[in-house]
């Protein structure tokens, strides 16, 4: 078959991109979040949370020990809820835009985090790039960004350097 004819067909180098399935990709990449944590800290106790996000709208007549706030199962003593964010295009001037989604996935935490009476974390990673963590405070590694004195953004594998006490270990 031709290049021609198989560009028409869409099978060439100027075919379209698949589309992607968000949910699948955003599953995928909790399942990752849950795997580096669970290797960093030595547990098997950080896991997807059962339907993400969903369970804790759906599920609100349960009884307070079984109800999960955030993305990420985790261990008891776990300071934090996670919200796994991947794949959006936050841009730089999105960190001056209230209505922005950072700022969305900041209050989505911060609610989970209220619920659950504890820290909340955001780790956001856009396609292809370097995972981020984003928290209420200064922690001892450099920050890449602090903003506003209020939200601090470091790398996620420099925040994993941090002592377990930070973690809850």
């Amino acid at each position: 078959m031709s290049k021609n004819i198989e560009s028409l067909l869409g099978f060439g180098e100027f075919s379209k991109k698949k589309r992607v399935n968000s949910k699948r990709k955003g599953s995928n990449f909790e399942r990752k979040i849950a795997k580096i944590l669970n290797e960093r800290l030595d547990t098997k106790e950080f896991n997807r949370t059962p339907g993400s996000g969903a369970f804790a709208t759906t599920h609100q007549g349960l009884p307070d020990h079984l109800k999960i706030q955030g993305d990420l199962i985790t261990p008891s003593g776990f300071p934090f809820v996670i919200e796994c964010k991947n794949g959006y295009d936050v841009q730089l001037d999105d960190l001056f835009k209230r209505k922005s989604d950072f700022f969305s996935f900041i209050k989505q935490a911060q609610g989970d985090a209220r619920a659950a009476k504890k820290e909340w974390m955001v780790i956001y990673q856009k396609t292809r790039r370097m995972a981020m963590v984003i928290v209420s405070e200064s922690y001892n590694v450099k920050p890449e960004l602090v903003l506003n004195d209020t939200y601090f953004i470091y790398p996620l594998n420099e925040f994993l350097k941090l002592p377990d006490e930070v973690f809850g270990a």
